[in-house]
This record gives C-alpha cells, sequence and structure tokens, in this order.
C-alpha cells in the first residue's frame, strides 16, 4: 500500500472568508499549492463544450462517462496531470484540494486523483453545493486512487476540499469513499492537511457512522466526531506539522475577520513565517490563486493567479471570464502524446522538461534576487507594481469605475502574463 513517508511533500493550505468576514460583499477564496519543489504548475483555460452522448472521458489514469455539457474552466495544475490542486469556472465556483491520511487505507490501484475530481466538479457544475454533490457521487462510483507524485515509486492519499460560490463555502472531507461535509453560510474557514469537520456535519455519506461503528472506531454512543473518529491515532510527521499551519491560518483570519479582502488573501499566503507559504528542501508553495466571488451576480469574478512557486516573489494576475478568453501560450507546459512518462507503462521511468517560458523566466528572476540584491530588489519592485496595477483595475471594475470592452477583460490575464514575462527577459 501506498503511503506517506515523514519527508513526504504534503502540505496545502485553502481559506475562504464569506461576508461579514469580508470587507466587502464577496465571498473571498485563496489556496497556496505545495508541491514537490522542481514540480511545474500550469495555468489552462478550458473553454466550455459540448459532447457526444456515450462518450468517455480520460482522465489522469482511469477514463469515466463524459457528460453531455461541460463549463468553462481555469485550472492551476501539475503539468503532467490531467486534473488540478485548483481553480474556478464560468459560473463562479472555486475549489482547492488538500491531501490527508485516515483510518481508511490508501488504496492501491489506480482510480480518480483527488486533483481529477476537482476538475471534473468545475466543469460539471454551477454551484458549490452542486460541486459537493458531482464530487461525491464520481468518489462513490469510481474511488480515489493512484501516485500523486510524477515518480516512479508511488506515492497516494486522499484528499479534502474547499468549494466556494458567490453565497456560501463547504468542506468536504474524505475517507477512501466515504465523506463529510460542512457548509459555510457565513464567516472564515481554513484547511490544511487534516481532517477539520467535527460534529458540526452538515451532510455525510449515508453508511459514514455504521462503518466507522463496524471498524470499532466510534461506539455509537454520543455525538459523532467525524475528524476524532477518522484520524489516525499517530499522525505522519507531515500532518502533525499541518496542525500549527491551520492553527496559524486560523489566527490570521480571526486578526483580520470583517476585513478581508484579496489583499488580504494574498498576504496570507505570503506568510513565510507561519508556514503557510512553504519553502524547504524537498517541497514549496509552487502556485498559488484568490478568487473574489461578489455577491451582486451582475459583477464578475476575478481570479488572481501565480502560474509560479513562491507566492512572496511572484505576481497574482487576474483573470476574468469573458469575450476572447484564450490560453495564455507563456503559461502553457511542452506536452509529449503518447511518450509522455505518465502514459508509458510502468509509468514515470523517464524524465521530461516541462518548464513553461514563464516558470523559466521567474526561475532566473529569483536566482538574481538571491545573487544580487540591488537589481533583484528592482525586479521585485516590477513585480509589485505590476500586481498592485492589476488589483487597482479589478477594484475599479467592482466600484463600477471602470468599464472596459468585454474583449479587454477576457484578454486581461494573457496581457499581464505577456508583461511579466518581459519584465523578466
Amino acid at each position: 500500500m501506498a503511503s506517506s513517508s515523514p519527508d513526504s511533500p504534503c502540505s496545502c493550505d485553502c481559506f475562504v472568508s464569506v461576508p461579514p468576514a469580508s470587507a466587502i460583499p464577496a465571498v473571498i477564496f485563496a489556496k497556496n499549492s505545495d508541491r514537490p519543489r522542481d514540480e511545474v504548475q500550469e495555468v489552462v483555460f478550458v473553454p466550455a463544450g459540448s459532447h457526444t452522448p456515450g462518450s468517455r472521458l480520460q482522465c489522469t489514469y482511469i477514463e469515466v462517462e463524459q457528460v453531455s455539457k461541460t463549463h468553462a474552466v481555469i485550472l492551476s495544475r501539475p503539468s503532467w496531470l490531467w486534473g488540478a490542486e485548483m481553480g474556478a469556472n464560468e459560473h463562479g465556483v472555486c475549489i482547492g484540494n488538500e491531501a490527508v491520511w485516515t483510518k481508511e487505507p490508501v488504496g492501491e490501484g489506480e482510480a480518480l486523483l483527488g486533483m481529477d475530481l476537482l476538475r471534473l466538479a468545475l466543469e460539471r457544475s454551477s454551484s458549490a453545493q452542486e460541486a459537493l454533490h458531482v464530487i461525491t457521487g464520481l468518489l462513490e462510483r469510481y474511488g480515489q486512487g493512484g501516485s500523486c507524485l510524477e515518480d516512479p515509486v508511488p506515492f497516494s492519499y486522499h484528499s479534502t476540499f474547499l468549494l466556494a460560490d458567490r453565497t456560501e463555502a463547504w468542506v468536504l472531507e474524505t475517507a477512501g469513499r466515504l465523506w463529510a461535509a460542512q457548509r459555510i453560510q457565513e464567516g472564515a474557514r481554513n484547511i490544511s492537511n487534516q481532517l477539520s469537520i467535527g460534529t458540526d456535519i452538515s451532510v455525510q455519506h449515508p453508511e459514514l457512522r455504521t462503518h466507522a461503528q463496524a471498524k470499532g472506531w466510534w461506539d455509537g454512543q454520543g455525538a459523532f466526531d467525524f475528524a476524532q473518529v477518522f484520524s489516525l491515532t499517530q499522525q505522519p510527521v507531515r500532518m502533525e506539522a499541518a496542525k500549527a499551519r491551520f492553527q496559524a491560518g486560523q489566527e490570521l483570519l480571526r486578526q483580520w475577520q470583517g476585513g478581508i479582502t484579496a489583499e488580504v488573501m494574498m498576504g496570507i499566503l505570503r506568510d513565510k513565517e507561519s508556514g503557510i507559504c512553504m519553502d524547504s528542501e524537498g517541497f514549496r508553495t509552487t502556485a498559488s490563486m484568490v478568487s473574489v466571488l461578489p455577491q451582486d451576480p451582475t459583477q464578475p469574478c476575478v481570479h488572481f493567479l501565480t502560474a509560479t512557486p513562491d507566492p512572496s516573489r511572484s505576481v497574482f494576475k487576474p483573470f476574468i471570464f469573458g469575450v476572447g478568453v484564450a490560453q495564455a501560450p507563456q503559461v502553457l507546459s511542452p506536452t509529449f502524446g503518447a511518450q509522455d512518462p505518465v502514459r508509458t507503462l510502468p509509468r514515470f521511468q523517464t524524465w521530461v522538461d516541462r518548464r513553461h517560458t514563464l516558470y523559466c523566466g521567474h526561475q532566473a528572476a529569483l536566482e538574481l534576487m538571491e545573487s544580487d540584491q540591488d537589481r533583484g530588489q528592482q525586479l521585485q519592485q516590477k513585480q509589485r507594481d505590476l500586481e498592485q496595477e492589476g488589483l487597482k483595475a479589478t477594484h475599479g471594475l467592482l466600484a463600477s469605475e471602470w468599464a472596459p470592452p468585454l474583449q479587454e477583460l477576457g484578454s486581461l490575464f494573457q496581457a499581464f502574463v505577456k508583461r511579466e514575462s518581459q519584465a523578466y527577459a
């Protein structure tokens, strides 16, 4: 059975603020994706589509049935797999996921990755609650499993999810095919690499409690605490470390209660002292995302994505669904077709260079920041200026002070990616 080791990269943090915790009438979502240090994460735009009845869809490892219509999505994903670590769709649904280990064993076979479930939910749902139903339905049918790393040594885990839309959020935590979910209608919430739903369960797998009782994990008496019942008695080292990050995240959200904005969320994602902004020998924060989901349905949702590692030295660039949205080529990794190590069996026996243009430029920029203090500071100031320009533009848009042509909105992300690439060149 594939499992975690003390040094395995298994860290992420997700955050959400629902009014009145937000400073504006909007739900604000954020996530750091912490992955192997040299893994490349790309930002992929997939337009809405219509599909032939009965057609099949190839995910990372297995096929599932395709639906007749899929929604447009923007995804931040490890470039070797089909699913995504985080993303949003054209209806203002955002999802992020986390690695977790429970008393339920991790399956040895290949099934759907948690990242596949995330993308499938974004493509098939128009609300956070509908996304919850999509994930749990697919989970119960196909299960979750398969290596979550591009490595010949299998590494598997279960997933937890934070789902948000314009009006509310949901925390969904899984243990194999079992699950529990908690609805968040106001306030701020975060998740890390641990089960966090206690007795406040809004909806659950119909066999969750009977399964726990049959296993001897719960005596059937008193309140049912999901985290207490299903968490491992002896936690992996990384999960123990995640407790500190989870508590630090809670405290940061509490400090900003009632005043949480996109900028506040970006600051939390950049917090290195807490470990939320991960930077260690084996792994680091490889990409980050912050989304503003206005409660007014006439206002557009704004999604800020880095497409590069270390948010403290990256640019959050605005993306808005609209006319003229297209893939930004600078954040798209090379493809290798049937010869890709993820497609050839046995998997991951060879290595390919998946770096995209912006990643290469950004890595050179990081090296400059570390080797030449003056030039590095100048470059980092350019990053901050570019980010502030994007934030100012989107503030104006949401305050109805700026009304650009729809074509300009749709090309906003591509324009900022291009300008960041030029800054590094």
